[in-house]
């Protein structure tokens, strides 16, 4: 890695005004000085968007490489990061959730894992925040320790993604740097050149070819699961950093249920939207990614379990059931084609894609 590559930032705001100003300054106050940083509105009703225009000059004295973006609607979570991606001058994309304070030297930190060439994602030690007392989070059995919020993503043999050591007191037990499945879509730093890489070339509805690097056709859950698995699959590495050390506002999911019983208590706390996406694009990511050979022959047992209890426990309690077959109906053969896609490129065997499965 060459000394003092580029770095692009960009921050995604859609009606955060509890956040976002504290996200802005957080990356603006980076010890890196190589940044560009995209500030991406997407179409805000809150009064945040005329607030950021009003205080771009005074941080582009600060930071000159600031450029803000508004849109006319709300794009989701991947459409606006797709496009600072395919007009970024960076070596790395850093992007950001609204809900992130980011230490002054979390960049500097985050960078150093990259001098392997192949790592292609970086994913830093996340810790619980509380924004409405304005502190970190503390373990109920002990005030000293903070609460992890992720260390990046594992998936199981069922399928279950979890964000690893989410809802645990941190008391050392991730403080090694290691290879992991997958980076947390809240802030992860990315290799452009690994983005570059697995991007699909797909026809938009205006009869011309676009560059998704996270899925456009999820508005928002499970796009930066599927883009951790297709790094895997064309055999870039992620790595956990223990030494980037950042701050998060998570908005769903407190801990890192494991039992059925505590899996349905996280569920629970969701709201019914997002339930519903995060079920759908599950579903149209296994399509899109898994290989048949694992699925259904070494890990039949653990996925057929699991999707029988999911489908039931959302046919009685949370009852979109047809809305789901509709829209997957329409939506799975899109997904066989990217399928072909995703599958024609890629590097890794059965065998090599089968140890991350837990």
């Amino acid at each position: 890695m060459k000394n003092n590559p580029k770095v692009t930032i960009n921050i995604t705001n859609y009606n955060e005004r509890k956040f976002i100003f504290r996200a802005i300054e957080s990356a603006i106050n980076q010890s890196y000085q190589n940044l560009e940083i995209f500030i991406t509105d997407n179409n805000s009703t809150d009064g945040t968007r005329e607030e950021i225009e009003k205080k771009i000059p005074e941080w582009k004295k600060r930071r000159e490489n600031i450029i803000y973006i508004k849109n006319d609607e709300n794009t989701g979570f991947g459409r606006p990061h797709n496009h600072v991606i395919r007009i970024a001058e960076g070596e790395f994309i850093l992007l950001l959730n609204a809900d992130i304070i980011l230490p002054a030297n979390y960049i500097e930190n985050a960078l150093s894992s990259f001098s392997d060439p192949k790592v292609g994602a970086v994913q830093g030690k996340l810790l619980r925040y509380d924004f409405n007392k304005n502190k970190l989070c503390k373990d109920k059995n002990n005030s000293d320790l903070n609460i992890i919020d992720t260390t990046g993503l594992m998936i199981f043999k069922n399928r279950r993604i979890v964000c690893i050591g989410q809802g645990q007191a941190d008391e050392g037990q991730f403080k090694k740097e290691t290879e992991i499945f997958g980076v947390d879509g809240a802030i992860p730093i990315y290799r452009k050149e690994a983005l570059e890489d697995i991007k699909l070339s797909i026809i938009n509805n205006k009869k011309s070819y676009v560059h998704e690097y996270f899925d456009e056709d999820f508005f928002m859950y499970k796009e930066d699961v599927d883009l951790a698995w297709r790094l895997r699959l064309y055999g870039w590495k992620a790595i956990y950093n223990p030494r980037a050390v950042a701050y998060h506002g998570r908005g769903s999911g407190d801990s890192m249920a494991k039992s059925y019983l505590d899996i349905i208590k996280e569920r629970r706390k969701i709201n019914i939207r997002a339930k519903y996406l995060s079920f759908k694009h599950q579903r149209l990511m296994q399509i899109k990614n898994d290989f048949p050979s694992l699925l259904f022959i070494r890990h039949f047992p653990q996925f057929i379990i699991k999707e029988i209890g999911a489908w039931t426990y959302m046919i009685i309690f949370e009852r979109f059931l047809f809305k789901t077959l509709k829209d997957l109906y329409r939506d799975i053969p899109i997904f066989l084609k990217k399928r072909k896609m995703v599958m024609t490129k890629k590097r890794v065997s059965v065998k090599e894609m089968e140890k991350w499965f837990k």
